[in-house]
């Protein structure tokens, strides 16, 4: 691999974090922008990590328990196995592929959890709009984003065998972003088998190792089943092992669709190899990387118009933090209901709160003094979690912060007394306690979170800095 194309790779990815790239830094002096990029991922690492740890001490209380749940140890496999394969596993995987595998391209896309995903097998030249309309003209559709309704239809799409022309593929990354563009064709109606390619725009004068240049990479492969992953046991398509079957199959499509299309070929792009992908699949390639030229394709008027992938895709906020805001507020909602209850049954509730002094009349006066303090801090703690929740869902990095330091403060209490023989915790019976607090931090520091919130506060700062120096600009 050349240096040029490795040290492009690296300012490519900063800038996708949010940092700014150095021949941006350097003019305008910022020294500190730098330590605090450093320090902000440290900190997001910690919690990273301690909520690793807090899931493997939920892991097992869930064995323990499990003894004592009779009929319901159906149910308990069913949780264990979704905190395994979903929670657990993931978080193993990512913390030490941080450690072995490089941070810079090597050929390879990579999964959410750091493992080695599919390899690149296709460059291309030309705009996204070419992109675009050249895919449709070849009997491509463009899949949908990753949600929770698209998950669930193609769960339900599959299981019935319902076609579902659109159906989402599970994310990559390279470039540190997961893809730009994905593509799709059905095969016989069934979501189980499919042809698909995923798409990454290249950051701004980048190279392949060699000095060839490249807009786009891709990724083609062959969906031929659905199963678990071999590595953390989630339900995933399978694909065929043979991935240059279906890098050809791209290239002849898109070939085919449009005479001004030209391909040519970098031979023994990569050595040719066989291995597995991070669904555990094999996979074997011989290392041939077609280019594309897609620079003389007429751009249909619709696809000119459309946002640019990279942009719209930096500035969308992560499941993530949706799901991190959404169990924050089930605890606000917890809190809601509490302070309903005691207005509801006010009076049972100003007689439950006792105060031992003499005299009936200053007994109740000083009791409904006390039911109105405890109501209204109860308001105001909700009202201030509110607060925190709406901060973070709108790119807060100090709120998120904060709230991963009290559910850390609350998980760490929790263990102290429950390793020192103290209060013992039951899933049962604190499924708004200890497992929320663990499920918020793991939303919260997963790495979506953290580098969607550095970007937003950078770019914060960034306006500011302009706002003050517009000379420099």
């Amino acid at each position: 691999m050349s240096a040029g194309g490795a040290g492009q790779s690296a300012v490519g990815a900063a800038e996708q974090a949010g940092a700014p790239s150095d021949t941006e830094r350097e003019p305008r002096k910022r020294p500190a922008r730098n330590f605090r990029l450093r320090f902000s991922k440290t900190v997001d690492y910690v919690f990273f990590v301690f909520a690793t740890l807090a899931t493997i001490w939920l892991a097992w209380l869930l064995v323990t328990e499990s003894f004592s749940w009779g009929w319901w140890l159906i149910l308990f496999f069913v949780l264990f196995w979704a905190l395994l394969a979903y929670l657990l596993l993931p978080r193993l995987h990512s913390i030490l592929t941080r450690i072995y595998v490089p941070n810079y391209f090597i050929g390879r896309a990579r999964t959410s959890d750091g493992l080695l995903g599919d390899p690149i097998n296709l460059a291309l030249l030309g705009s996204q709009a070419q992109l675009e309309s050249v895919m449709a003209e070849a009997g491509w559709t463009r899949a949908d984003p990753v949600t929770v309704a698209s998950s669930w239809r193609i769960v339900t799409s599959t299981l019935l065998r319902r076609s579902y022309d659109e159906a989402p593929v599970s994310p990559l990354l390279l470039f540190e972003r997961q893809q730009d563009l994905a593509y799709q064709q059905e095969v016989r109606g069934n979501p189980a088998k499919r042809h698909h390619v995923r798409f990454w725009k290249c950051p701004p004068d980048w190279y392949l190792p060699g000095g060839a240049p490249a807009e786009w990479l891709g990724a083609a492969t062959f969906d031929r089943s659905v199963g678990l992953s071999l590595f953390t046991l989630q339900v995933t398509h399978r694909i065929d092992a043979d991935t240059d079957i279906e890098r050809d199959h791209v290239v002849k499509s898109i070939e085919s669709s449009d005479d001004a299309v030209a391909v040519s070929a970098i031979r023994d792009f990569s050595t040719g190899y066989h291995a597995r992908n991070g669904g555990g699949d094999s996979i074997i390639t011989d290392g041939d990387l077609p280019v594309v030229d897609l620079r003389g394709v007429t751009t249909r008027p619709e696809f000119e118009k459309e946002p640019d992938v990279v942009e719209s895709a930096a500035d969308k906020r992560p499941v993530s933090i949706v799901l991190g805001c959404a169990l924050l507020g089930l605890r606000v909602l917890a809190g809601v209901i509490v302070i309903a209850i005691a207005i509801i049954g006010w009076r049972a509730y100003v007689q439950s709160v006792s105060v031992d002094v003499d005299g009936t009349e200053l007994a109740e006066t000083l009791n409904t003094t006390f039911a109105v303090i405890a109501v209204s801090v109860s308001a105001l703690a909700v009202l201030v979690q509110l607060g925190i929740i709406t901060l973070i869902f709108r790119g807060s990095n100090w709120a998120r912060l904060l709230a991963m330091i009290v559910s850390a403060l609350t998980v760490t209490f929790a263990a102290i007394d429950y390793f020192n023989g103290g209060p013992q915790v039951s899933l049962r019976a604190n499924l708004l306690g200890l497992p929320l607090d663990i499920l918020v931090l793991l939303a919260l520091s997963s790495e979506q979170s953290s580098a969607w919130a550095r970007r937003i506060r950078y770019l914060k700062i960034e306006r500011k800095w302009a706002k003050r120096h517009p000379s420099v600009l």
